[in-house]
């Protein structure tokens, strides 16, 4: 059977499944909000999906091959690193959960190769919804307006629907940024709708009083915005960009100071403000155990295994890096630090590529920048959104690359959901399929 007879009989699964698909991918955004849990809504959601976006034909290109690599390699080091400390309670499971992060991006990345403007639209809808709705309820609670408000705080910080403030925090990054897009988009309805879900995501950010997370969001926006501006296409664009975000600076200082205003989150600010904490410092402090940590990781070429860093020292790495090494010795490490670096290299160079979806692949992509400088100083292997974000970052880069050559080779949908036909690919090696996503065109 030829390559266009098999891509014409996936099309004709695919067409009356198609609401169904991204229906699942707004699905999917919306229950990754729900965290308190597990097994969360997420995983089951998600599973549904994976079952309808492979009835519907989800195909692994060669473009996707990297990626598939470096996962796999990142979770054979783990595999070997667990089996000495299966018996110890929670190894099996966080090799587990692992594994499933990983697969969770990978599908991501092949479920925005094909339909990727619409169907990223509704991943991202369901994302900035859920955000939104988190928001209020973390609000809510933090003000004890609700009986039984203090289930959902830490150490008088908001963690809402998630177990910790500071996933919390992190995960309303990029729905921030999209928030604050959506205010830059000239029309009246937008700039006030996007300003109030701006609002409410803000400062449900600042009660999480996550340091990591305001760092984050305001280097991503700082890193969106410059983007912005250096890809508008004209003088009027860059002029709104620089208005609008003067505006959104103004209007957050303001609220910022409002919110301060009331004595007992003003206290705790003052608290969380401070750049290092007492747990920072220090020879066995967060960055006296990065060192540390680096030198048991060259005696230990197979790793410790999971959750054994404690027994080492006294808290756990808080360095997504050495966590990898330590964790699954070498070679989890390697893979570990060389997809974080393709995925940042690559997709610094689809920031200047002209797509449909660019101004939400610039909100990512600064996220995910963002979200990599945190993870040097915690742990975010099992940060469902780190991993979606990174999923959905190499499915706009092989739709980007596919659409950049006009659908050739890719089975990209034209205008009318037209297929160009599959041409018979060269002999696949790695070398070839890095070149084929990290070169646009």
């Amino acid at each position: 059977m030829s390559a266009l007879a098999l891509d014409t009989g996936r099309a004709a699964r695919a067409a009356p499944l198609a609401g169904l698909t991204r229906g699942l991918l707004w699905l999917v955004g919306f229950s990754g909000g729900f965290v308190f849990i597990e097994p969360a809504p997420y995983e089951v959601v998600i599973a549904l999906a994976a079952v309808v976006f492979l009835i519907a034909g989800m195909p692994l290109r060669r473009a996707h091959l990297p990626l598939l690599f470096l996962l796999i390699a990142y979770n054979i080091g783990y595999l070997i690193g667990v089996v000495p400390v299966l018996s110890d309670e929670g190894t099996a499971m966080w090799a587990a959960v692992s594994s499933f992060m990983s697969v969770t991006t990978l599908f991501f990345a092949l479920a925005m190769g094909d339909d990727a403007e619409r169907r990223l639209d509704m991943l991202l809808k369901g994302y900035v919804a859920v955000a939104v709705v988190v928001s209020v309820f973390g609000i809510i609670t933090y003000f004890h307006l609700l009986p039984g408000s203090d289930t959902f705080l830490f150490a008088q910080r908001s963690r809402a629907t998630f177990k910790d403030p500071n996933v919390l925090g992190a995960f309303l990054v990029l729905p921030g940024l999209l928030t604050m897009q959506r205010m830059m988009m000239g029309r009246l309805r937008d700039f006030l709708a996007g300003g109030i879900m701006t609002f409410i995501i803000a400062i449900e950010l600042l009660l999480a009083f996550s340091r990591g997370a305001w760092g984050v969001f305001a280097a991503a926006a700082v890193m969106m915005l410059g983007f912005s501006f250096i890809t508008s296409a004209s003088a009027r664009e860059r002029l709104r960009v620089v208005v609008y975000s003067a505006m959104a600076v103004a209007a957050l200082a303001l609220l910022i100071a409002i919110i301060l205003s009331v004595p007992q989150v003003s206290d705790l600010f003052t608290e969380r403000a401070s750049l290092v904490q007492s747990y920072d410092s220090g020879r066995f402090g967060r960055f006296g155990r990065h060192i540390l940590g680096a030198e048991l990781a060259l005696d230990h070429p197979f790793g410790i295994g999971p959750l054994q860093f404690t027994k080492f020292f006294p808290e756990d790495p808080h360095n997504s890096f050495l966590d990898s090494f330590m964790a699954g010795g070498w070679l989890s490490g390697a893979a570990y630090l060389a997809l974080i670096l393709v995925t940042l290299a690559i997709g610094l160079r689809y920031v200047f590529v002209t797509t449909p979806w660019r101004a939400h692949y610039l909100a990512l992509y600064a996220s995910f920048v963002a979200l990599t400088g945190e993870s040097y100083i915690i742990d975010v292997q099992h940060w469902r959104h780190y991993f979606l974000i990174m999923g959905v970052l190499w499915g706009l880069f092989i739709a980007g690359a596919a659409a950049k050559a006009g659908g050739r080779g890719a089975g990209v949908a034209g205008p009318r959901g037209a297929r160009e036909p599959l041409h018979r690919p060269p002999p696949v090696t790695i070398v070839r399929a890095v070149r084929s996503v990290a070169q646009p065109g």
